[in-house]
């Protein structure tokens, strides 16, 4: 039995969300407050039913008109009810579990459902209630005076909203009712009508009591409270955690004789105890793969009190083991990272051992929430992390078939999704804004399953290998390759201050690839900007429809007398084609160079959908006038290092700026100028990266950004809201 799909109503942000959970390892991922975390206390809220734990600001904040609304008596219109839809996979002989849940005799399904609710006891005598308050409170006020030019002061509470900030939790209660999954679609949208049926109290069990004989929760805190302060104590010690732990799971000393002896006789017996207590524990701790063979080794030693030495906190302290003389150190003097490894592990042993130690009516399902284990643990740790957990927890669970245990984390760690992959995930996505604001929930898995190969495997590999926190940032900017990675902050803080203060994931994809994140990027639907080249070769020779050839790749060793189809060309070249796939089969979806260079910008974006998430637009060199020495032309660079030598002309052709490798030497006029750096950057002892290390070296007020990549950038900074004014872009600079 596990739990399957979790659907979450007008909890925080989360106003309507459906979640489906893996059977083992939920990954939840998505920039910071975008709900991830509201999950778990939403599931520990209504699974509790403790009332005391609400607050009115938990009511998603689109919901709040919804009380205006009410008050004012408009039509329709209800108090929010808050909801969550547990369902639950089960298996044949999981039925006598879930007995209480079934909707009916003739069930065939492969799920069973429950639905929580915190609502309203009575709106309309809420409503009343609320009015006799209101009355009484401006009687009590109406002999104040008013003072000349004020308002007359209105007593709270003033609106229903204000009573029910209050007075929430003795308005509402919380609600159980059996879902019948033949009643709801592949979505899970109720079928037109449907009522479910209420859980009402039956043989002295409520529907609280069923819900908790199916499940328990617990949650592991990202704050671990694991830091040393000057005095070099802790708020929360390791080593009184392991006491604690002993407390409650391990052999107790009063049964165990050798130590009891060891307390009265001697400091090796009882340490000979501990070790022997500990072995299996630390044993686990081992199969994370630290610590390794050059850190020391983790071991239990008494404090030496022998009347506290077990049952206080102060009692067993961690020491590492620097050799094999018995030279120790206390854990204080090892790093965080350890520390928090080993109390993760500890924490969710004790979880667990709770769980398994409960002796009558145990919840077949044990669910828990891991907040952001990625904490202090370097980046090889958190992947062995993430990989052993669950074989760490299984080496403890001697419980029946039929018990089972998952997992969710919340994380911002590429490392962790890098172990992974696609399939755990679930992408938390932030729509809206203002009390709009709320979040979407993608499968990553559906975007598997749907996704054909070889793009699937591709992206997976890809961001595997390289940017997995794609699925953590604000916008996403796809690049051409390594020299557009390493000048993009420097770009961005010339031409797009704002955008300094969103996270950004700069991919380096090429064009090449670059269509075959279409289906990735659309799926979560992360606003992107893509700067590619235009990468203009000869088109076909024949009257062939060239929308039909395939163009070859680029050729940098080209001759340069030849002539080829798909042989690299200039923009202007009569009939020049692109072999950008990325132009080619997503935006715009053109191949002629002469109709790449003549669409409006309009032409080479996609717009946001309704919830103001996944605009993308490309941007690639368009023509620009060259002016030097009275002489103008218009031209088109094929390349990001062309279109900046031809955005900085004369900055480019300065002696002091030769390390470029941009500056053509006695021209004979533009043309010639063009030309000749065209055949530059293309020739094959040209190196792009020089080109990006030395730019970097220069003093960036003396160069202009190229200007399709700034109206790129002042593109994004614009969706997302983050652009600043002119004049304060100009002090910046002057800064």
């Amino acid at each position: 039995m596990h739990l399957n799909k979790i659907r979450l109503k007008n909890y925080r942000r989360l106003a309507d969300v459906k979640i489906d959970l893996d059977r083992e390892i939920s990954i939840f991922v998505g920039a910071n407050n975008s709900g991830k975390t509201s999950v778990a206390h939403a599931m520990h809220f209504f699974i509790s039913g403790a009332r005391d734990r609400f607050s009115f600001h938990d009511i998603s904040a689109c919901r709040w008109s919804d009380i205006n609304a009410f008050e004012a008596g408009q039509a329709d219109a209800a108090l929010p009810v808050l909801s969550l839809d547990l369902w639950f996979g089960v298996e044949q002989a999981d039925l006598h579990r879930v007995i209480d849940l079934l909707p009916n005799l003739e069930w065939q399904g492969v799920m069973v459902g429950v639905r929580i609710t915190f609502a309203p006891r009575n709106e309309d005598e809420t409503l009343a209630r609320f009015q006799d308050r209101h009355a009484q409170a401006q009687k009590a006020v109406a002999d104040l005076e008013t003072p000349e030019g004020e308002e007359p002061y209105v007593a709270p509470p003033r609106t229903l909203r204000e009573y029910l900030e209050h007075e929430l939790q003795r308005e509402y209660e919380f609600n159980y009712f059996v879902l019948d999954e033949a009643q709801f679609n592949d979505e899970l949208e109720p079928n037109e009508g449907y009522e479910p049926q209420e859980l009402l109290r039956e043989q002295g069990r409520t529907g609280k009591d069923i819900v908790n004989s199916l499940i328990k929760v617990d949650f592991l805190h990202a704050q671990r409270h694991l830091s040393d302060n000057e005095g070099g104590s802790r708020a929360e010690e390791l080593s009184r955690h392991l006491s604690r732990y002993y407390q409650r799971n391990l052999q107790r000393h009063a049964d165990d004789y050798n130590a009891i002896r060891a307390l009265a006789d001697s400091e090796i017996l009882l340490n000979q105890h501990l070790e022997q207590v500990f072995a299996d524990t630390l044993q686990r701790l081992a199969q994370l793969g630290y610590p390794g063979l050059t850190n020391p080794r983790l071991m239990i030693k008494s404090a030496l009190n022998p009347a506290t030495v077990m049952n206080s906190q102060d009692g067993a302290h961690v020491h590492y083991a620097l050799n094999d003389e018995g030279l120790t150190l206390p854990d204080k003097y090892n790093g965080l990272g350890f520390k928090n490894l080993i109390y993760m592990v500890v924490e969710l042993l004790d979880l667990h051992a709770q769980w398994l130690a409960t002796e009558e009516k145990r919840p077949p399902l044990h669910l828990v929430f891991v907040e952001e284990p990625e904490a202090h643990l370097h980046a090889q740790l958190q992947q062995v992390f993430v990989k052993k957990v669950l074989e760490i927890l299984a080496a403890e669970d001697d419980a029946p078939d039929g018990f089972h245990t998952q997992l969710a984390l919340t994380t911002h760690s590429p490392h962790i999704l890098y172990e992974r992959g696609f399939q755990p995930v679930r992408y938390f996505r932030r729509e809206g804004t203002g009390i709009a604001q709320a979040s979407k929930v993608l499968n990553l898995s559906e975007f598997y399953r749907t996704t054909a190969n070889p793009s699937r495997d591709f992206l997976e590999r890809y961001l595997k290998l390289t940017h997995c926190d794609l699925f953590f940032a604000d916008a996403a900017v796809l690049v051409e390759g390594n020299v557009e990675r390493l000048v993009m902050p420097q770009m961005i803080a010339k031409a797009a201050p704002g955008l300094r203060s969103c996270y950004l994931s700069v991919l380096e994809i090429g064009g090449a690839y670059a269509h075959l994140f279409r289906t990735l990027i659309e799926f979560i639907g992360i606003t992107t900007l893509v700067v590619t080249d235009l990468d203009s070769v000869n088109g076909p020779a024949n009257d062939e429809d060239e929308n039909d050839a395939e163009p070859m790749e680029d050729d940098e060793d080209q001759d340069e007398d030849e002539v080829a189809a798909g042989s690299t060309c200039t923009p202007e070249t009569p009939d020049a084609v692109t072999s950008n796939q990325m132009l080619a089969q997503w935006l715009p979806g053109r191949q002629s160079i002469d109709e790449l260079l003549s669409i409006e910008g309009c032409c080479k974006e996609l717009p946001a959908d309704l919830s103001r998430n996944g605009a993308i637009r490309v941007c690639y060199p368009g023509t620009v006038t060259l002016e030097r020495n009275g002489e103008q032309i218009e031209r088109a660079g094929r390349t990001l290092e062309v279109a900046f030598a031809f955005d900085n002309l004369e900055w480019t052709q300065e002696f002091a700026n030769r390390k470029l490798k941009l500056r053509v030497r006695t021209p004979q006029n533009l043309a010639d100028l063009a030309e000749k750096l065209h055949k530059k950057v293309h020739s094959s002892n040209y190196k792009k990266t020089d080109f990006a290390l030395a730019l970097l070296a220069k003093d960036p007020d003396a160069w202009n950004v190229p200007h399709y990549i700034a109206e790129g950038l002042e593109w994004l900074e614009a969706t997302l809201g983050v652009a600043v004014e002119v004049e304060e872009k100009e002090e910046g600079d002057a800064a």
